[in-house]
């Protein structure tokens, strides 16, 4: 049952990291000079070495959904959200120094 829960929240963490991800993508594509597209955005902010940013903006959305789960006493599902940040985080860490 706890594993479970947890692979809940965790399914739920990679949900909002990804959908957080994208619309962070898409808003500075288009504040950005020129609409450059999802793509190029990225590609842009890899090249620029901002691509951390990015994925740390996405994570904005784990924060809600991790407080959300504590307030309705699903502690288990908030780890799998906590354990999707960390995922989030070695991803940034790859980023910079990979």
């Amino acid at each position: 049952m706890i594993k479970k829960e947890m692979g809940i929240g965790l399914v739920a963490g990679l949900f909002a990291n990804s959908i957080g991800f994208t619309l962070c993508v898409f808003i500075f594509s288009a504040l950005s000079d020129q609409y450059l597209g999802f793509s190029t955005t990225v590609k842009a902010s890899i090249a620029n070495d901002s691509f951390g940013s990015l994925i740390v903006l996405g994570a904005i959305p784990n924060l809600v959904l991790f407080f959300l789960f504590l307030k309705k006493e699903q502690v288990y599902r908030a780890r799998g959200v906590l354990l999707a940040t960390l995922i989030a985080a070695i991803c940034i860490a790859i980023s910079k120094f990979g």
